[in-house]
């Protein structure tokens, strides 16, 4: 795609972007949330024209981008402090997440629901949102039909959470630690938990930012696991859709980069005022991939979601978030 398509969608996620910094420092309100905020009336007041689209859809790249230049500010010594106990919550939670979706899809609203637009609700609600419903319905080719009902579902929960955690952790007080971690491992996406992440702190920030990575990175094996279990469940093996480019495909590769840029910093490959640059440059990539985020919630694609979806998805992230907090409040 030529840069001259690019630049007019750029430019609006620029100044939006230098907007909700201007409104964060007047108002003392998170400039991230702002962001989002500026991102969702433009589409939902306005409506994004179609020559703005193709810059707006950058948004992507800029959270990955800031992402993996995040590694930079950490080291392996401090992920390690406590990160064997995270990857432990975080495989439980997943666990537990995506074994309640499939058991009220399939028993409480079996007759509302198909086994396969459960299976996408599960894989979203459990790894990564609507990335691991795209992955996961190519492996078992699901229809049209069920990969939008499971990816609306998904979005109307980044909306809500991503306004109801930061309040539920102001009210609760939670130590900057918890706060990261109970994100990481309860919401779905993982531009709105590294939003919420950075609204409470800088360090609740990275912790969210890591625990969903970890989170992220199981989309390979819950993959596997339904392109295994339809290819058995079918005669003729006709779901049989999975393949190792897929896999590729669907994997979130800012993880790799991140990864390396901690091994860097670990080894002490950055001074405190390179440290210090790029914090501020992947703060600045982050407004600016929050505002697009903010385009992607359209109030007319989440009024046509189905209740039954909702209902199963809703009781399924309470449960995980209830469990993960009060795991997480006596363990910090």
């Amino acid at each position: 795609m030529s840069l001259r398509r690019l630049l007019p969608g750029f430019a609006v996620l620029g100044l939006l972007a230098l907007v909700a910094r201007a409104v964060g420092i007047l108002t003392g309100v998170n400039h991230l949330l702002i962001a989002i905020g500026a991102g969702f009336l433009l589409t939902n007041a306005v409506g994004v024209p179609e020559q703005l689209a193709p810059g707006i859809a950058t948004h992507k790249l800029w959270l990955g981008a800031g992402i993996v230049l995040m590694g930079a500010s950490l080291t392996l010594e401090q992920i390690l402090e406590v990160g064997g106990v995270v990857l432990l919550v975080v495989v439980g939670v997943t666990a537990t997440t995506l074994v309640a979706v499939e058991l009220l899809s399939r028993t409480v609203a079996g007759a509302d629901l198909s086994e396969r637009l459960g299976s996408l609700l599960a894989a979203g609600s459990s790894i990564c949102g609507v990335s691991a419903i795209v992955a996961v319905a190519g492996a078992i080719r699901a229809r049209e039909s069920e990969i939008a009902y499971a990816a609306a579902t998904i979005l109307l929960f980044d909306a809500i959470t991503v306004v109801a955690y930061p309040i539920v952790g102001d009210l609760l007080g939670l130590s900057d630690v918890v706060f990261g971690v109970w994100a990481g491992v309860s919401m779905f996406s993982t531009g709105p938990v590294v939003a919420v992440g950075f609204a409470h702190s800088e360090a609740a920030g990275q912790w969210a930012t890591m625990t969903k990575l970890a989170r992220n990175a199981l989309i390979g094996l819950v993959v596997v696991g339904y392109a295994s279990y339809y290819a058995r469940a079918d005669a003729d093996g006709a779901t049989a859709g999975f393949s190792p480019r897929l896999l590729w495909d669907e994997f979130p590769k800012f993880v790799l980069g991140f990864l390396a840029l901690v091994a860097l910093s670990s080894a002490g490959v950055f001074s405190p005022a390179q440290q210090a640059s790029i914090e501020n440059a992947y703060n600045w990539l982050f407004v600016l991939a929050f505002v697009g985020l903010g385009t992607e919630i359209e109030l007319t694609e989440l009024r046509s979601t189905g209740l039954t979806p909702v209902l199963v998805v809703l009781a399924a992230l309470v449960l995980a978030s209830a469990l993960s907090l009060a795991v997480l409040a006596a363990l910090f």
